[in-house]
Formats: structure tokens, sequence, C-alpha cells
């Protein structure tokens, strides 16, 4: 029979790392979190080979007291906590008093704490658990904690970890994310003796995100903030149109901690449905505020799961905020011009008149002499795209020198009425442009053109958009649909038979009445067969077998359909019945619905997700032209 053993305090130290420190990345976690739990108002961190051999957290914080010190690194030795019912109510990061243990359990510590109404602060070392140092020695206010050589003394856990940039990486996630979720605290990331990022500290969380997150994404986003029962949702969620291919820049903090929660990002997403295109996910940074007792946080040792009293308040919360944020500041994304970078578009305006025009200009009587002398251009010095008209315009010109009047008469001519001629005809085209760039917008539609039999081309103002026609369509059906709540049907002279799978049979005869809702009548036909009787008004019959397949295979199996059913069976219907791209479109119809487009902020983007138009303004296009600088 086996003996039990008590393990000895080094061994079950090491079993209780395990809890806590899986990699570099969760030792800056937890040590950063008590540093922000310190009150502090700049916080540093520097790694150096990806954390493995060196990390650096330096604060401002409150500090520790001398006799304070040793007592922090003992397991489950906190200030956070004192008895059961405080877990009820936890406000701090860090509570579980384990972090500090276990840290120092698998690495090598030195720490230099002051509080800030001391005159000396303490120097303590621990390597493996055992003191090594405890002295009283002169540092700045607040905590500096250097660790170093993670998992020197447990090599089977040393070889798990990943090479030194992956790890680093991971630490700098970790410290990116930690900054958003306190834009009141001023961050510096230091990795390999460079700065990475460094927030302001303002309070601003718009700010944060720039430093942090990059100037790219900060343009994309919009401003949530909304509140139900005791659910305050605050923070920013991207545009439809920029939503990304993965949940990489997902960030949910609650009461200021950053937390994986399932029920908000389902909120979250669900509030995009319709709006974003498939396989796409929204970018948020989302701030939820529920008072402590209405959520378990000491569910996970890395604090990062919770659960929550009601999950349904914070799903509603969450999802009308964002809703409401992107029905209300969502605007028609632009197409950006990018002038184009050839060596003719970079010549300016004089240099052109300069070297391809100046055979052209007539000198002042005192200086022809010099100017035919100077004006002859060498075919070497003629850039390559002006060189053959270049040269043409001056072979005419010598030609027609013989018929050209006596030096005396072209010198009568009155060189200064002309240059005011020309300075008041500058002056006219100038006054032009400048009203032409205060263009008054008008507010009507105006069809310019169809391009590729796809996209409808209008102005309205000072925009052009390019709207397509399929999607379009899509969404004005679908939202028609949505707000009837019902399809109109139109019954057929022939019903016709559908073969459908046992599945999709069993799905239709159980749902007769939603697929009549949706404008499909239809009856057993025996077997797996259905007759369908009548069809949506919108649709063309030759759709209706391969619409009416799509219907059925959207609603679930054996159980009741939902909404989410429903408005796929939406979807569908209105995708067969809208305008194909690359028929052929009346002008009458596209002005129709170019109009209803613009005029309807909700026709923002097709079911699927994809837009609907894309806006050119006319300043983009002065730009591009070289109308306006």
């Amino acid at each position: 029979m086996p003996v039990i053993n008590l393990l000895p305090k080094s061994v079950s130290e090491l079993i209780a790392a395990g809890e806590v420190v899986e990699r570099p990345a969760s030792v800056v976690k937890e040590t950063v979190e008590n540093s922000i739990d310190a009150g502090s108002h700049r916080i540093t961190v520097e790694i150096k080979n990806g954390g493995v051999g060196y990390i650096r957290i330096a604060d401002d914080g409150c500090g520790i007291e001398n006799d304070q010190v040793p007592l922090a690194f003992l397991r489950h030795a906190t200030s956070k906590i004192s008895s059961a019912d405080d877990l009820d109510g936890i406000e701090t990061l860090g509570f579980r008093g384990e972090a500090l243990a276990a840290i120092s359990g698998v690495a090598k510590i030195e720490m230099f704490t002051k509080p800030h109404d001391k005159e000396t602060g303490t120097h303590y070392i621990i390597e493996g658990g055992k003191e090594v140092l405890f002295e009283e020695t002169g540092c700045p206010d607040g905590t500096t904690i250097i660790i170093r050589d993670i998992f020197y003394n447990t090599p089977a856990r040393m070889k798990f970890l990943k090479k030194d940039s992956t790890e680093g990486t991971a630490i700098q996630s970790v410290v990116e994310r930690i900054a958003l979720s306190h834009p009141e605290i001023s961050f510096k990331f230091i990795r390999e003796g460079k700065l990475v990022f460094s927030t302001t500290g303002d309070g601003k969380l718009s700010n944060t995100i720039y430093s942090v997150l990059g100037r790219e994404i900060h343009s994309t986003l919009i401003p949530v903030s909304g509140s139900s029962d005791y659910v305050s949702v605050s923070g920013f969620a991207c545009k439809p149109v920029y939503c990304r291919a993965s949940r990489a820049f997902q960030f949910v903090f609650l009461n200021g901690r950053l937390v994986l929660s399932k029920t908000v990002t389902a909120a979250a997403e669900q509030a995009y449905k319709d709006s974003n295109m498939v396989g796409k996910f929204p970018v948020f940074v989302l701030f939820v505020t529920v008072p402590p007792k209405t959520v378990d946080i000491n569910v996970h040792p890395a604090k990062t799961e919770v659960r929550f009293v009601d999950e349904r308040k914070i799903f509603t919360a969450v999802y009308y905020a964002i809703k409401n944020a992107v029905s209300t500041l969502d605007t028609r994304p632009e197409i950006t011009i990018k002038p184009k970078t050839d060596n003719f578009f970079k010549m300016t305006a004089e240099k052109y008149r300069q070297t391809g025009l100046n055979i052209n200009e007539e000198p002042k009587p005192e200086q022809r002499e010099i100017k035919r002398e100077t004006s002859v251009l060498k075919e070497d010095n003629i850039p390559f795209f002006l060189r053959k008209d270049v040269l043409d315009y001056k072979e005419k010109k010598e030609n027609e020198n013989s018929d050209l009047k006596t030096e005396d008469e072209v010198s009568s001519k009155p060189p200064v009425v002309e240059a005011a001629e020309s300075r008041e005809t500058d002056k006219r085209n100038e006054q032009e442009e400048n009203i032409s760039a205060e263009y008054n917008p008008e507010k009507e539609v105006r069809l310019i053109g169809e391009a590729f039999s796809v996209y409808i081309i209008v102005e309205q103002g000072n925009q052009i958009y390019l709207i397509d026609k399929h999607a379009a369509h899509e969404r004005i059906l679908y939202n028609d649909f949505k707000k009837n709540n019902k399809i109109e049907t139109q019954p057929l002279l022939v019903p016709f038979s559908v073969t459908l799978t046992e599945a999709e049979h069993t799905a239709a005869t159980n749902n007769t009445d939603i697929l009549a809702h949706a404008g499909f009548e239809i009856e057993d036909f025996g077997g797996t067969n259905i007759i369908v009787r009548s069809i949506p008004a919108c649709l063309d019959k030759l759709d209706v077998g391969e619409a009416v397949v799509s219907a059925i295979s959207t609603l679930t199996f054996g159980g009741d359909v939902s909404t989410k059913e429903i408005d796929d069976i939406y979807h569908t219907v209105a995708c067969k019945a809208a305008i194909k791209a690359g028929f052929i479109t009346e002008r009458a119809e596209m002005l129709s619905l170019a109009e209803k487009v613009l005029s309807d902020p909700d026709v923002m983007y097709c079911p699927h997700g994809r837009p609907v138009a894309y806006a050119i303004s006319k300043s983009q296009l002065d730009k591009y032209f070289g109308r306006i600088q």
C-alpha cells in the first residue's frame, strides 16, 4: 500500500506555482496587477530574452513597509481580503495572495520598495522560495521588482517555453490589454531595449487606444455607451466595414479587470448581425461595470473567467449599447484615392513649363538674343515622355521662322499689357477654382450611369456614390420583409413538386406556417416530396426551386424555430429576388434604387454584411487632379 507523504515546502511551492505561473506573460500580468492595486500613476514594464531572462516592473505606488516585505512572499498572504465575506465584493485585481509566492518559487526575485512617507526603503532578494537578502536601502517611492531566470530550478517546465520572440509577444499582448483597461495610468513597455509604446495616462480611452493599437484601428472606431438595469457599458467598437478576420482585437474589461466572457462577446457579435461580412469579427474595447456582488471572479486561478448572476442582463446591455452606436454613428465608407507616384505626377507645374514649354515663350526685347541662345534644348535633357512633342514643336517653329515679323515689329507689341491681361486671366481662373471648391451641394440624386452592369454611379452634393445594385436591392427587400413581418405571396397557376432529403422534408412539413409566413405555401406530397402552390410575389419563377430548398434548409430540425431562422429565410428570399449583377437595368429603376439607398440610413450593408455603397468626395478628386493642394 503506498505511503502518504507530506510534501516539503520547496516542492509544494513548485506545484502551486503551476496554478499561476504558466509562462513569463502570466508573471507580468500578476505583478502589474499588484502595481495597479498599489495606486500607481506610472508603471514601466521592461523585458529581455522574451521575459525568461529578465523582467523589470517599476511603479510609483504606495510601496511596502519594511516589516511587511517578507510576508508578501508567503502563500495566501494578502492585504486585499481578510474574511470569506470579502470574496463576494472583490474590487481589486490581485487578492489570492499567491502570485509573489508562486513566482519566487520558480525564479530569482529582487525587490526595491519604499512608502512615500519613509526616508529609506527596502532591498529584498529571494531565490527559489529562499530569502537571500533583506536590508534597508535608498530607493525611489513605489516598488521596483526584477525577476530573473524563470524556471531556472524546474528544467521540465523550461523546455515547454516557446522561443524568446514568441514569449515576448505574449508579454506585450498582456501589457497592451492592461494598459487599455486603465487609461488613467501611464504605461511604458520596453522590449529588448526598445520602447514599444507609451500611454499618456490622461484617462482618455481614445488616446490609449491610439498609443497601444495604432492609428489604423483607432480611425475605424466609434464610441459605445449604454446601460440597462445595473449594467453599464462603455468603450469603442469598429464600423462594420472594418471587421477583421479574427477575434484578436476584442477586449472586454469587467470592473477594470481583463476577462474572457462568452456572454459579452456573443452579445457584441450579435449586434453586428446583417452588417458585417460573413467570417469577419468586430473590433471592440468594452468596459462593463456591474456591482461586485453580481459576478464571481474567483472561478479560475488566472482570474480571467467570470460567472454572472444574470447572464441575460449582461447580454442585453452589451447588445443594445453596440447596436445603437452602429446604427446611429456608422457612415458610408469612402474610397480613398492615392496619387500616382510616377515621374510625370511628381513634376511641378513650373518644372513642366521650364522643361517642355519654354520654347513657346516670347522673351522681352532686352532678353531676346540671350533667350534664343539659352532656350535651345538638348535632346538628352528632355524627359523621355516629352521628347518627341518638344522636338517636333522645335522643328515646326524653326520652319516658321522665315515667315515671322521683323524684330522691330515684334518688339512694338506691348508686353506689359499682355502681362496684365495674363494676370487678370489667372485671377479669374483662381476665382473660378475657389468657387468650385466652395461648391454648394444639391440634395437631389443625379444618375451618372452604370459600370460593368453591376455598379450604379450617382452624384449627390459633394459626393459621388458607387452602389452595388444587387446588394442594395437585397437589403431593401430584407428590411421590408422584417418591417412587415411577412412576405406577400403569389399563387401558381401550375403547382410544382420538389424532392427533398428526409431531414428537409421533416423540417418543411413541421413548419408549414413559417414557410407560409415567408411566402411559400407547400403541402406534403408523399415520400420526401412536397408541392409548392404559392411563392413570394417578388421571386422570379426560375429561382423558386433553389429558393424553397434554401429556405427549408435554414429551419431548425425537430425544434422550435427561432427569430434567427426566420431572418435567414428572409435573407434567402431577398437574395433570390434582388436585381442580379450583370443584368441590364433601366435608368428609372437605377435612379429609384439609388434614391432609396441614399435616403435610408438602414441600407448600409447587405444581409451578408457587404457594403452597399462607397463614396468618393469631390475634394478627393480635386486633390487627385491637382485643382487643390
